[in-house]
């Protein structure tokens, strides 16, 4: 009974963070008229996640910044390969290829999750998981727009990358999780994340935007709620959750997401729900549904 409560609160904090990543397009677009760049934009979000995690965890558990030197690559590869990576791949996808295209191979995520859990955690393929992968990946691909103008080798290497990046966090999150808590795995995370974006974001550009925007005040209560609303609320649910659900699973769940940004796009910037995302968003709901069905037990 405490396992399947433990895992249903799982499932609920992994759509949280579904649904909290999907407001991002909202930031993004206020942010980007400000001048920042994407990669900008990145690093005012990772960084003052960074930040945010290190007061929670200073607050919560001081003793939760003590880490093994030995697990340091663990966290560099959360930081640097992982969030930093996929950020940094899909934002060079979003200029290389047309949006939907470049949201479907962000979206391959669940197929790479999958296939490393089978190797590093030995988890089962049953045909639940893989009937709720093809409706998920389905739904993405009809939620995003079917499109694939303008496609090189190199930008399909790097959409393709940005796929393997998000899927990664499920895998070294899940190992992480071994030894650490939700707090310091977070935590850690980010701090590593956002070093790593400083190098690539042009800092004293940044701060020009910054000196000469009308309402500063503003534009650092945007940035915080940016950092709040699509990194450290989401990020912390997903990693807790993590603790009770298949890292395989919870990549699927995940993909509730862009059916999320699609909702927002309607509601928020009046855009057009179409035939083809309203039967994507159908799929990855049904994907969830599927996922979550009781195994019905056999009477003897």
């Amino acid at each position: 009974m405490e396992t399947t409560k433990s895992s249903k609160l799982g499932i609920a904090l992994i759509i949280l963070a579904g649904c909290f990543w999907g407001s991002m397009g909202i930031f993004v677009r206020k942010l980007g008229n400000y001048g920042f760049s994407a990669i900008q934009i990145v690093s005012i979000r990772i960084s003052l996640a960074a930040l945010i995690f290190s007061l929670v965890l200073l607050m919560k558990d001081r003793k939760g910044f003590k880490i093994s030197p030995k697990d340091i690559p663990l966290f560099l590869g959360l930081g640097f390969g992982s969030i930093l990576f996929f950020t940094v791949c899909y934002f060079t996808a979003i200029t290389m290829m047309p949006l939907s295209t470049a949201a479907i191979l962000l979206y391959t995520s669940p197929v790479w999750i999958m296939l490393m859990s089978i190797f590093f955690f030995h988890e089962k393929l049953d045909s639940k998981k893989l009937i709720a992968l093809v409706l998920a990946f389905a739904g993405c691909v009809l939620v995003s727009g079917i499109s694939g103008e303008g496609m090189t080798v190199t930008g399909l290497l790097i959409g393709l990358g940005s796929g393997i990046g998000y899927g990664l966090y499920s895998i070294l999150g899940k190992i992480a999780l071994r030894k650490y808590s939700s707090y310091t795995v977070t935590t850690y995370t980010f701090i590593f994340a956002a070093v790593g974006s400083w190098i690539i974001s042009q800092p004293a550009n940044m701060i020009e935007k910054f000196s000469s925007a009308p309402d500063l005040g503003f534009l650092i209560v945007l940035c915080f709620l940016t950092a709040l609303i699509t990194a450290v609320i989401p990020f912390l649910s997903y990693t807790i959750g993590l603790e009770s659900v298949e890292a395989s699973k919870a990549g699927i769940i995940a993909t509730i997401e862009p059916m999320v940004a699609t909702l927002i796009g309607i509601l928020v910037f009046s855009e057009k729900l179409t035939l083809m995302s309203g039967a994507g968003i159908l799929l990855i709901l049904a994907a969830v549904v599927i996922l979550n069905l009781k195994k019905k037990e056999k009477r003897l």
